[in-house]
């Protein structure tokens, strides 16, 4: 402990008299918040030295920023450069050498400039000798060179190669030698993998819980030094085109540790091919057939042996009614089960099935469209511990059936209704749900803002709330969800003619508000969103295109307060040249899509360009392309920016009173 100070002065901190656990257990709480981390930081000399011994994890928002965070964080080890698409080899350098004896995990997935001589300094057992994580992903032009680099970190466990295309066998076969010890493995759309490369992984890291080998040009040939690994527990067979029955007939599977098996999109599959891939699985619990074989008596009996499976999806698949119902004979108790598009499913079906596994938990029928009043009756009726449902499109059910899932399933966390006929008496039932963080009720059209009142009482744990192009909502809806379910962190209200300021002003009042799409609703103003930007000091994400009256008063607020601000759409709006430059002055600001903005000029548009110093993705009309100078492209491009271009014309936008409102297009496909 230190010792507290015997001086008569009144300005000595009262932090003194606690030990660095402490103080760093307080930061501890603060660890979601960086507004709070940086006010910590910001109180004296005292907090900026604590802050910065305690840090752990760091995630820059630009690569020049890089640099200055050497000296000031002594002790990363987990440091994310996601959000830095700019990372050369003089980068790479200087963080082995800051973070020399603390870094155990890197992510460079969408990072370029670094070849394999950046990533030797990391990787070099003298250098980051506790490096156990790299994530590599999508880095197209990464070569052999790269994978020789990266086989130096001998304690590597887990390794992402996700969309590595350059990389090939001769490279994954020295990251076989050199990382023994790794654990999880992702070669997910490797297309110059073979069998011998991944055959070589399986043989010499023997440690192996976790392998992606997605869409990766294999054949059965791999399989069996895989099946051999004694730890695997996940193996991810996602789009291997090249396994198919005849080549898994001899398979011989020892490996009795596996949990999960995921062969969704694998065409030349049938329920043969599956019984000699997963024979002697006895542990298996989890089962991906997506858009694979179909539903059969034969494929459910060759998984009726396996008494711990536990969850089972099946999207896409052709389903038939005694496959369904062998299903439902399974000795297996269920917990999970999704036929999301499984056109096949019957009343009949689900029903038994329910009534066979009633401890299951979580159930997707979206877009069943046979689905009717009779499956949900026996369904809720069976599942009273269902947590989670997903049920999009199921057009035959009517409204009462809804009352059902509120007065049955009160453990319901998530519920999925989108374009269903459920009403406000529906609503009233749900809201018993209190447990419910998740509802989706967009194009619902029956519900109205008595419905919504019903869920603001009664939900007060929702932190997710879909309302897309519900025609019937207004602001007294809104305001109810804002003062019963103050955790709100996502709220859709797109496309709602009755939405206004009203609603924002009480949205306001929900403080971790991160995600407000408010598209197409013509009368918002600049002053409701000055308001959710003033209250929200969480948002990350914003879409106001075709709110054709917020202008660049609203823009200035945004630039005070939403700092976290990462992704946002002024497609429509009337925006100018001096609200955007203030809106890119948002430091997180990453993602700007700006169609249609009539007061935006090439010069201002230029301008903000040169502002926002982290946009990485930015979507434009064509018309801007011959306009902009060229060096304002190659400065952004240097700068890991990318531009989408549209080009479609230009409409004149009318509301519903006939005004002209804006010039634009009116596809919303932007």
């Amino acid at each position: 402990m230190k010792k507290q100070k015997t001086t008569n002065d009144t300005t000595t901190n009262p932090f003194d008299i606690f030990s660095d656990e402490i103080v760093f257990a307080i930061l501890d709480h603060l660890n979601d918040d960086a507004f709070a981390r940086r006010s910590f930081s910001a109180v004296c000399k005292s907090f900026y030295f604590v802050e910065s011994r305690h840090r752990r994890s760091l995630r820059p928002l630009r690569s020049d920023l890089l640099h200055r965070t050497f000296h000031r964080y002594p002790s990363i080890s987990l440091l994310d450069l996601s959000l830095c698409p700019l990372v050369d080899d003089a980068a790479l350098a200087a963080v082995s050498v800051a973070w020399k004896t603390t870094l155990r995990s890197v992510d460079l997935s969408r990072s370029r400039s670094f070849t394999a001589a950046g990533l030797a300094n990391p990787a070099a057992k003298a250098n980051c000798s506790g490096l156990v994580e790299i994530d590599l992903s999508n880095a197209t032009e990464l070569t052999d060179m790269a994978a020789k680099a990266i086989a130096e970190a001998k304690n590597l466990e887990r390794l992402r190669l996700g969309r590595c295309r350059s990389v090939t066998d001769i490279g994954i076969g020295c990251v076989a030698v050199g990382c023994r010890k790794l654990k999880y493995v992702c070669l997910r759309w490797c297309l110059r993998i073979t069998d011998l490369g991944v055959g070589l992984i399986a043989m010499k890291c023997k440690e192996i819980r976790s392998l992606d080998l997605s869409y990766v040009p294999i054949t059965e040939k791999c399989l069996p030094p895989i099946l051999q690994l004694q730890h695997l527990e996940d193996l991810v067979l996602e789009g291997c085109h090249g396994i198919d029955d005849d080549g898994l007939a001899t398979l011989t599977h020892t490996c009795k540790s596996i949990k999960m098996i995921d062969v969704s999109n694998c065409q030349n599959l049938s329920h043969v091919g599956l019984s000699s891939l997963t024979n002697g699985a006895e542990s298996l619990e989890q089962l991906v057939l997506a858009n694979g074989p179909a539903v059969t008596t034969d494929l459910a009996k060759c998984l009726n042996q396996f008494s711990g499976l536990r969850s089972i999806r099946l999207d896409g698949c052709l389903v038939t009614c005694s496959g369904i119902n062998a299903i439902g004979n399974w000795n297996a108790s269920l917990v999970e089960l999704s036929f999301s598009k499984c056109s096949g499913l019957t009343d009949e079906c689900l029903i038994f099935l329910a009534q066979r596994h009633k401890e299951l938990k979580k159930l997707n029928i979206t877009c069943c469209r046979k689905i009717a009043c009779a499956s949900i009756d026996g369904m809720t009726n069976s599942c009273t511990s269902l947590t989670s449902l997903k049920m999009e499109s199921c057009s035959l059910i009517p409204k009462n059936a809804f009352v059902l899932i509120g007065q049955r399933c009160r453990l319901l966390e998530e519920l999925d209704v989108t374009d269903n006929e459920i009403d406000n008496e529906g609503l009233k039932a749900i809201s018993r749900c209190s447990k419910l963080r998740s509802l989706k009720l967009g194009i619902c059209l029956n519900i109205t803002d008595d419905g919504l009142v019903h869920v603001g009482n009664g939900c007060s744990k929702l932190k997710e709330l879909d309302l897309y192009r519900c025609s019937g909502v207004s602001d007294m809806g809104i305001g109810a969800i804002a003062r019963g379910c103050t955790a709100l962190e996502m709220i859709n209200i797109a496309y709602n003619s009755k939405i206004t300021d009203l609603s924002l002003t009480s949205l306001s009042k929900c403080s971790s508000l991160k995600v407000l799409e408010i598209r197409g609703c013509p009368c918002i103003s600049s002053e409701g969103l000055s308001a959710i930007a003033i209250g929200c000091r969480q948002l990350t994400v914003l879409d106001i295109k075709k709110c054709f009256n917020i202008n660049d008063s609203a823009m200035h607020p945004l630039a005070q307060f939403s700092q976290n601000l990462k992704q946002i759409n002024l497609s429509y709006c009337s925006v100018t040249d001096v609200g955007l430059l203030s809106v890119t002055r948002i430091n997180r600001l990453q993602n700007m899509t700006i169609l249609h903005l009539a007061g935006l000029t090439p010069n201002g548009l230029a301008a903000a360009l040169l502002t926002c110093g982290g946009l990485t993705k930015v979507k434009l009309h064509t018309s801007f392309r011959p306009l902009l100078p060229k060096h304002i492209f190659k400065y952004m491009e240097a700068r890991g920016c990318v531009f989408h271009w549209r080009e479609k014309a230009f409409e004149v936008e009318i509301d519903p009173k006939g005004w002209q409102l804006h010039l634009g297009r009116r596809s919303e496909a932007s």
